[in-house]
C-alpha cells in the first residue's frame, strides 16, 4: 500500500468521523426545535439586551444566533424535516465511504456492499435511539444556540421543504405558537406513556388512569353532564322545607332552582345554605328558596372537560349550568364528573349497589333493577301493558310521572303500582323499583294521600351533602 493509498484512507476515515459526529447533532437538534417558542427566544432576547455583564462584541453575537433561530423557528416543520433530511443524506454518505474504504483495501464487491449498508444503519440506529434526541429534548434552547449554523446550513439545503406543508401543518397553521406546541408536547406524551405502558410496570387501573389523563383535553362537557332531561329541579315558590325533603329523597345537595320551566333557570340552591338558615329557626323553614338561591356557574357545552375542571378549580365551584349554542339549559355537570372521566366511578358510603336480576321481595311483590326490560316486567304479572316507546321499567316509571324519578314516586297503570324505593352512583339515579298489584297497595292508599308526592318517605337513600 503506497503512500498515496494511506493519505486517502485516512481522509476518507476523517470524513466518516465529521459525518457521525453532524448525524447525532443533527438528531439532537432535530428533537429540539419542536421544543423551542418564539416566547422563549423574545424572553432570551430580553436577558441578552440588558446583561451589562456581556462585552458589545459578545452581545451582538448572541443576538445575531437568536435573530436566525427566529428565522428557523417561524417555519419549524420545514426546519426540523430539513434536519431529518439531512441527517439521512450524512447515513448515506457514511455508507458510501465505508464501500470506498472497502474498495481500496480489496474487498470482494458483495462484501463492499455489505460494509456500506451495515455501517449505514449503525450509525442511523445510534443518531436515532441514543443519547443525541434525548439532550435535545432536555435542553433544546441551549443546544439550538450551540449548533445555530448547523441548522440554517441543514434548512438551507433542503430548499424544498421550505414551501412544502404536511397535511399535519396545515391542520395546525391557524392554531397560536402555545397551542401548537401543547399539541405537539401531548403527542409526544402520548407516545412516552404507552412506551411505558408497554413495560407492564403499572397495573391495569394505574395504567387506564394515565390515559385518562391525556385524553381528558379530548373530551367535551357535553359528553359528561347530566343531560336536561336528567336533572332534578325545584321552583322558585317552594319552601326551604319542600327543598330539604327533595334533598333527603333525591340524594342531591346542589339543586337548580327554576321559574315557568327548565330554561327559566334563577340559580342554584345549596343545602347547606338551607340548613344554615333553618336549623336554630325552625319559623325559616317557611322562607322561599329564593331566599337563598346563589347564582349559577355556565358554562358552554362545547368547552373541554379538562378546561371545565379547571376554571371550576379556580372559581371554588362545584357544580355548572352547561348552556347549549343557543341559550338553553343543555344540563348540568360537577366537577366530579371531571374526576370520574380520570380514576372512574365515585361512589360514597351512601350509594348502593344494584342488583341484576328481579326479585321476589313477598307474595304478588317483586323488586326489580331499573333497567328491566318491560317484557320481563308483562311476563311476571301476565300483562300485556303496550308500551312502545319505553324499554325498561325506569322508563315507564318516567313517563307514567312525566318528569325524572327519585326517591319515593310512585304511579299506577294495567292495575300495577310502580314505586321507586332505592338510588345508585354518585348521580343518585333511581336503581331499583317496587312492582305490585295495585290491590295490595290500597291497603296504604290512606297515608300515602295525605302527604304529597314529593314527601320525604322511608326509604334506605339518606342525605349527602358530598354530592351536587
Amino acid at each position: 500500500m503506497n503512500e498515496m493509498t494511506i493519505i486517502t484512507v485516512v481522509v476518507l476515515a476523517v470524513v466518516a468521523c465529521l459525518l457521525f459526529w453532524q448525524s447525532l447533532l443533527l438528531a439532537s437538534l432535530e428533537s429540539a426545535v419542536v421544543r423551542v417558542t418564539r416566547a422563549n427566544l423574545n424572553n432570551l432576547m430580553i436577558e441578552t439586551q440588558t446583561d451589562s455583564e456581556l462585552s458589545q462584541f459578545t452581545r451582538q453575537k448572541k443576538i445575531d444566533k437568536i435573530h436566525r433561530l427566529q428565522r428557523l423557528i417561524a417555519n419549524r416543520h420545514a426546519t426540523s424535516s430539513a434536519c431529518a433530511f439531512q441527517r439521512i443524506v450524512s447515513n448515506v454518505l457514511l455508507g458510501a465511504i465505508a464501500v470506498c474504504i472497502a474498495a481500496i483495501f480489496g474487498c470482494a464487491v458483495w462484501l463492499q456492499l455489505i460494509i456500506g449498508v451495515v455501517v449505514a444503519l449503525v450509525v442511523a440506529f445510534v443518531s436515532v435511539l441514543v443519547r443525541p434526541r434525548s439532550v435535545g429534548s432536555d435542553r433544546p434552547l441551549e443546544i439550538l444556540l450551540s449548533h445555530t449554523r448547523l441548522a440554517s446550513f441543514a434548512y438551507a439545503c433542503a430548499p424544498f421543504l421550505h414551501r412544502h406543508k404536511s397535511k399535519t401543518a396545515q391542520n395546525k397553521a391557524e392554531l397560536s405558537e402555545n397551542e401548537e406546541l401543547e399539541e405537539i408536547h401531548l403527542e409526544q406524551g402520548r407516545a412516552a406513556i404507552n412506551r411505558v405502558l408497554e413495560t407492564n410496570r403499572f397495573d391495569p387501573e394505574t395504567s387506564e388512569m394515565l390515559h385518562n389523563v391525556l385524553e381528558l383535553s379530548d373530551s367535551l362537557t357535553r359528553e359528561i353532564m347530566v343531560p336536561r332531561t336528567d336533572m332534578i329541579c325545584i321552583e322558585k315558590d317552594a319552601s326551604l322545607e319542600d327543598f330539604l325533603k327533595l334533598c333527603s329523597r333525591s340524594g342531591y345537595s346542589r339543586i337548580p332552582v327554576i321559574g315557568n320551566d327548565i330554561d327559566d333557570l334563577l340559580g342554584i340552591a345549596y343545602m347547606k345554605d338551607a340548613v344554615r338558615a333553618s336549623i336554630f329557626n325552625n319559623a325559616a323553614l317557611s322562607r322561599p328558596i329564593a331566599s337563598i338561591m346563589r347564582d349559577p356557574m355556565l358554562v358552554p357545552e362545547l368547552k373541554p372537560a379538562d378546561d371545565l375542571f379547571h376554571e371550576m378549580q379556580q372559581t371554588c365551584h362545584h357544580v355548572a349550568i352547561v348552556v347549549d349554542e343557543y341559550g338553553g339549559i343543555a344540563g348540568m355537570v360537577t366537577i366530579e364528573d371531571a374526576l370520574e372521566q380520570i380514576v372512574g366511578e365515585l361512589q360514597d358510603e351512601h350509594d348502593h349497589a344494584q342488583h341484576g336480576e328481579p326479585q321476589q321481595i313477598g307474595e304478588s311483590k317483586w323488586s326489580m333493577p331499573a333497567r328491566t326490560p318491560i317484557a320481563d316486567l308483562e311476563d311476571i304479572f301476565e300483562v300485556d301493558l303496550d308500551e312502545d316507546d319505553v324499554d325498561t321499567v325506569y322508563g315507564l316509571l318516567t313517563k307514567l310521572l312525566g318528569r325524572v324519578p327519585i326517591v319515593g314516586s310512585s304511579a299506577t297503570t294495567h292495575g300495577l303500582r310502580l314505586t321507586a324505593v332505592d338510588s345508585a352512583g354518585r348521580r343518585k339515579k333511581v336503581s331499583t323499583i317496587v312492582v305490585e298489584p295495585q290491590s295490595e297497595a290500597e291497603q296504604t292508599e290512606t297515608e300515602e294521600s295525605s302527604q304529597d308526592d314529593e314527601a320525604t318517605p322511608t326509604t334506605t337513600t339518606q342525605e349527602s351533602n358530598d354530592h351536587e
